[in-house]
């Protein structure tokens, strides 16, 4: 066993229990035989450490106050053993043999920083809703000025890579893993597996559906700090998406924003007459 990998899984949580529990048994499930599993949990008020102490000879844990989601996997891997390392969110699920895949990948291409496979849409009740569309074969343009077609429960990373770019930046709330994997990216080579590792739930509560228009303005911020464009494709594509999030209460509105939502989707790929190179992407590349 101890001639394979260490890979360290860390869950962060707060007030998850009536998720955690499959989000637990996903990891202990997996057959691969040298896995460190953490959970940092935010000091939760609910049934969350009454299910966690159920695993408790299976796994470390810690429940205490933190800054936030970021801060508590930045906490997570600063405990963490392993070469291989990952997080999975406490309403998230690995698929079977997810981890055997991701460390296959490594030992083929040691000397990527980063992978990341397919995966499902679930909901609140743990309904699959097929496939997570975005995803697709690396292309480092496309994920700074277009989308983040990374789905992050499908993505493990060398632990060693993690901290040369400077863990996740705790300063954002809903784009610190978009801005990783760029950051990881700049350094490191990127492999996609074309299979699927994960599970990530949607549903009303979830930060990504609550985010609004502050969502829409960190994403800017994270496609300009590493990007070509001052009005890169995934402002548009993005900004219809807040849009329609925020209107959807609104039937005339929302009907309105879906009209400009299809005109902008016609447009948005035609050349952006407003662009400027970002000077702190030039920073990043000379800096690392």
């Amino acid at each position: 066993m101890h001639s394979l990998p260490l890979v360290s899984i860390i869950t962060p949580s707060y007030n998850q229990g009536r998720f955690i529990r499959q989000t637990i048994e996903s990891v202990l499930n997996q057959k691969y035989p040298n896995i460190e599993y953490i959970i940092i949990d935010g000091g939760s008020s609910d049934n969350t450490l009454e299910i966690i102490k159920e695993y408790e000879s299976k796994i470390k844990w810690i429940s205490e106050k933190d800054n936030g989601q970021s801060d508590a996997i930045n906490k997570g891997f600063s405990m963490a053993n392993g070469e291989i390392i990952a997080w999975l969110n406490s309403d998230d699920i690995y698929l079977e043999d997810a981890i055997q895949k991701a460390v296959d990948f490594f030992t083929v291409y040691p000397d990527y920083g980063l992978v990341y496979g397919e995966g499902y849409l679930i909901d609140e009740n743990g309904n699959n809703h097929g496939r997570f569309p975005c995803t697709q074969e690396f292309d480092e343009w496309t994920l700074v000025h277009k989308s983040d077609y990374i789905m992050q429960p499908t993505t493990f990373f060398k632990k060693e890579a993690f901290f040369r770019v400077g863990k996740l930046d705790t300063n954002l709330h809903w784009c610190m893993d978009w801005d990783l994997w760029i950051k990881l990216s700049k350094c490191y080579p990127v492999g996609y597996i074309n299979d699927y590792l994960a599970c990530s739930r949607e549903y009303d509560e979830t930060k990504t559906s609550t985010g609004g228009i502050k969502r829409f303005k960190e994403i800017v911020k994270v496609m300009r700090k590493y990007g070509n464009y001052r009005y890169p494709p995934g402002y548009f594509l993005y900004g219809c998406a807040t849009l329609l999030t925020i209107t959807k209460n609104y039937l005339i509105v929302h009907q309105i924003a879906r009209l400009i939502t299809f005109f902008i989707s016609h447009l948005v790929f035609s050349p952006i007459p407003f662009w400027k190179e970002s000077e702190s992407a030039k920073r990043f590349k000379d800096e690392y």
